[in-house]
């Protein structure tokens, strides 16, 4: 990614506890999934953020023509969604000449305070190649989270559709909590 993270760390996506019929999940989740045909490509932890990148089945985090990175700040709830994103912004667009500032819309996913912003770099220095990434970060009662998808290219609109679905679809959620309800879930091969 253009903006690669000083720590590193290793996600935990859901907490699943089966049940005769049904998994559950256990306090505060991400619920986020890699795209078809993605693979992981790196995973870690450090300094209390996990983190994990998903890159296409036939590609590595090193050479890649797309990338979902995800990230979860434990214990990190004072953190806010649109500052988080704006300083950001402020690293991209000094990293990468050309690039414009872009609008940050903020509001809710499953009760959490949500933000996300689409930047586009038009010549990467280090890879020579565009790179267009779009984020979503939510603010949870426990953790900050914080989900990429990232081309590398100048993105066409069918992309720009596909991460805003992509992304639209990413969320947190509490269980047991009627304001940050958790989905039902069916164990495999049920």
């Amino acid at each position: 990614m253009l903006i690669r993270w000083a720590v590193i760390g290793l996600m935990s996506v859901f907490c699943l506890a089966a049940a005769p019929s049904q998994a559950q999940l256990k306090g505060e989740n991400l619920l986020v999934a890699p795209p078809a045909g993605f693979k992981v490509g790196y995973k870690g932890t450090s300094n209390g953020v996990n983190l994990m990148e998903w890159v296409p089945a036939a590609e590595t985090v090193q050479n890649w023509s797309e990338m979902v990175t995800v990230q979860i700040f434990t214990r990190r709830a004072d953190l806010d969604p649109a500052q988080f994103l704006g300083r950001l912004q402020q690293q991209w667009l000094a990293a990468c000449p050309g690039s414009k500032p872009a609008s940050i819309p903020t509001g809710k996913a499953n009760g959490y305070t949500a933000s996300m912003m689409m930047l586009h770099c038009p010549l990467l220095a280090a890879t020579g190649k565009p790179e267009t990434t779009m984020f979503r970060a939510i603010k949870g009662n426990d953790s900050f989270y914080v989900v990429q998808r990232a081309v590398r290219a100048a993105a066409s609109p069918d992309q720009v559709e596909k991460m805003k679905k992509y992304l639209g679809e990413v969320s947190v959620c509490e269980a047991g909590s009627p304001q940050h309800p958790c989905p039902a879930l069916t164990p495999l091969g049920r």
